[in-house]
């Protein structure tokens, strides 16, 4: 089995009761709705990821104004006809931010495929991914420990 390790950076966005998030295509599936965010690149501060794919997936440019906490997650990936099964880690660190500059606009050619600020109110009825309610949890709860126990899905 491959083992593979992504370190991650998402940022939590809210204003005026509304949160920033982007859309991304599953192919064959429903899209989900996900944090503005992603991948660091080697050598990149996790700080400048943030910054960075935020503009890049929303337009907006953003201060990072604190770091919410880390979230962990571990899962087996099933190999395909000629590739392994692989052991991947993820690692995402969950900074809130607020708006600088930029305006609102979809992401070409990238991850995501739209932008848009969502009420908070709304959220639960959104098809998304588990870390957008990860981090609206750091986000309300605000841990001192920066981690939020998951629940048990049922």
């Amino acid at each position: 089995m491959r083992e593979k390790l992504r370190v991650a950076a998402y940022a939590v966005v809210v204003r005026d009761g509304q949160l920033l998030l982007a859309r991304s295509p599953v192919p064959g599936g429903a899209p989900e709705w996900v944090l503005p965010g992603g991948g660091m690149e080697h050598g990149e501060d996790p700080y400048d990821t943030v910054r960075r794919e935020v503009e890049e997936e929303t337009g907006y440019r953003i201060e990072v104004t604190g770091l919410l906490g880390v979230n962990s997650s571990r899962r087996t990936l099933p190999g395909g006809r000629l590739s392994r099964p692989v052991d991947h880690h993820g690692v995402r660190l969950v900074y809130e931010g607020r708006i600088t500059g930029g305006e609102l606009r979809n992401e070409i050619g990238g991850s995501t495929e739209l932008a848009a600020w969502q009420p908070l109110d709304a959220v639960p009825e959104l098809v998304r991914i588990r870390l957008v309610d990860i981090a609206l949890r750091l986000w309300r709860e605000r841990p001192a420990v920066g981690r939020v126990a998951e629940r048990a899905e049922g």
